[in-house]
């Protein structure tokens, strides 16, 4: 393949801000599934998997991570300017991920706690995702992402198309699955009704409750859960801790937590 031929590629960016590295990982664990792509997609920036840097601007950027610094706040509106289309990934970066957490409490009295000198420490008071700062082309949810809706998501941008992502519920996933309901059933706490489809109902189909990791749907209806589960003998207490995970201040969910923990 001729420099001419490798330029004339689309040009792939990720990048990292305040999260694990899980979606990432995601994407260097797709191997099989990236070959058929490799000779339509440069890689030009993604220090998980090299340190070689190719200067932008990008075609497709995604981005894994929440804003919690000044500096990041920057740096996120440098990686707009060089991107094309902007992608985030993850819970990190579509709602600030378990690190939000912080948005219910005081950060300084954190930082006073954890650091010996935390006038040191530069950081802003709550954990936000990617899209309260930049636009943002698509989110991606789940913690960590799937790598199969990874997939459609760089190839329907490549194909110039919208990705197709399933906005139905993980209950319905478990219908696909041939899952018992462990909220009927078993009388388990579960946010499959209110959270996205995208894990394959993981977590049901090994007689646990859905923890929510993909966030809300689009229509989530959280009171008729809260009386489903209050009924279940759940307390205003764990109600707020069912749903203040990795998708916390989403509004449907923070909205419910709120709401239990005004009952408390």
């Amino acid at each position: 393949m001729t420099s001419t031929d490798r330029n004339d590629r689309p040009r792939l960016a990720v990048w990292k801000f305040a999260s694990c590295d899980g979606c990432q990982l995601t994407l260097l664990d797709c191997e099989d599934e990236l070959l058929p792509l490799a000779s339509t997609l440069d890689i030009a920036y993604f220090l998980e998997a090299s340190s070689a840097v190719g200067p932008g601007p990008y075609d497709l950027s995604l981005v894994e991570g929440s804003i919690t610094t000044p500096q990041d706040a920057e740096h996120i509106r440098h990686v707009r300017r060089v991107s094309r289309r902007l992608v985030t990934i993850g819970a990190c970066a579509t709602a600030g991920g378990i690190q939000a957490l912080r948005d219910f409490a005081d950060v300084r009295e954190f930082a006073s706690v954890v650091y010996a000198r935390p006038e040191y420490i530069a950081t802003l008071e709550r954990s936000t995702p990617i899209s309260a700062h930049v636009p943002v082309d698509f989110e991606l949810r789940g913690c960590p992402i799937d790598k199969r809706q990874l997939i459609e998501v760089i190839t329907a941008f490549l194909a110039g198309r919208r990705p197709v992502v399933p906005g139905h519920s993980v209950c319905v996933e478990c219908k696909i699955r041939g899952n018992i309901c462990v909220l009927v059933a078993h009388g388990t706490p579960c946010l499959g009704p209110v959270t996205q489809a995208g894990c394959g109902a993981l977590c049901p189909a090994f007689n646990r409750g859905c923890y929510g990791c993909f966030g809300p749907t689009e229509t989530p209806n959280t009171p008729a859960l809260n009386t489903k589960l209050r009924r279940l003998g759940v307390s205003d207490p764990d109600l707020v801790r069912v749903y203040r995970t990795f998708n916390a201040t989403e509004e449907p969910f923070r909205q419910a937590s709120e709401e239990a923990e005004g009952d408390a």
